[in-house]
């Protein structure tokens, strides 16, 4: 195979510690040539749904390459470490559901490895750390071009571990949604796009009648922050496509009451 230029590199190992750090190490052995691109490693600790959420969502805006996906609880048990071939595209980490949804972003998986073949470890892997020990050197020798295939058996593709997707729905009046993310504002990403809310009648420029499990709310959907007063709820369609729920230079999370993976209800007032 051709080597690839770029590896990137999705965590939730902190930056406090050494971790991050000794991956590139094992990489930059590995692959010299190659460069290592930090996508985040600030998932929340073993948040498979939230880190395989920010993976789908950055997975269009990063350069051709091996992807190094690590959200693992279950480390060191009889879940798999896979190589997955999406297009021209090469995908490294657990088979635990954190890589499928970029992949579907891709256009879905062509081909599935398990990485057990002890050529392409390290010698000794602990049973704690496998992103030094299995995935940062499988990714390293993707990116030099070593062939997915010489990682291990095939993987039907069918029998890779899948996360549900995102709730929503819509029932004629009422739409139904979860926070997919919160971030350090206090933003709260929902699970509705815009396609989806305009097709069925939620437009810009619309007042939203939103309720959580304790109250309700009536929330302009607006372009941008400064579209309301400071302090004022708004709603918005973020970079990701996605309606959001926020505050102009304020919290949405701590104003609704309402964080990630919390359920809603919205209809056009």
């Amino acid at each position: 195979m051709v080597p690839k230029k770029w590896i990137t590199f999705t965590t939730d190992y902190g930056l406090e510690n050494k971790f991050v750090g000794v991956c590139h190490g094992v990489m930059a052995k590995i692959a010299p040539e190659s460069r290592v691109l930090d996508v985040t490693h600030l998932v929340p600790r073993g948040d498979i749904k939230h880190g395989a959420e920010i993976f789908r969502q950055a997975i269009p805006y990063l350069p051709d390459g091996v992807h190094v996906a690590v959200v693992d609880p279950g480390v060191g048990t009889a879940r798999k470490p896979v190589v997955l071939v999406v297009g021209e595209q090469l995908f490294v980490g657990p088979d635990n559901g954190m890589l499928l949804r970029a992949a579907d972003e891709l256009g879905g998986v062509d081909a599935a490895y398990d990485i057990s073949n002890p050529d392409y470890r390290l010698i000794d892997v602990s049973s704690t750390f496998h992103g030094r020990d299995i995935f940062a050197p499988a990714g390293a020798y993707l990116a030099a071009g070593v062939s997915p295939a010489e990682f291990g058996p095939p993987i039907p593709v069918d029998d890779l571990i899948r996360i549900p997707q995102p709730a929503r729905s819509f029932d004629g009046a009422v739409f139904q949604g979860e926070v997919l993310i919160e971030d350090r504002f206090g933003n709260l990403q929902t699970s509705l796009d815009s396609e989806f809310l305009e097709s069925n009648g939620a437009r810009l420029g619309a007042t939203l009648e939103v309720s959580t499990e304790s109250n309700r709310y009536n929330i302009p959907y607006v372009e941008t922050f400064g579209s309301v007063g400071e302090g004022e709820l708004l709603a918005h369609v973020d970079s990701a496509d996605r309606l959001a729920l926020a505050v102009n230079l304020g919290s949405a999370s701590r104003t609704l009451g309402l964080h990630e993976g919390g359920s809603f209800t919205l209809r056009v007032a």
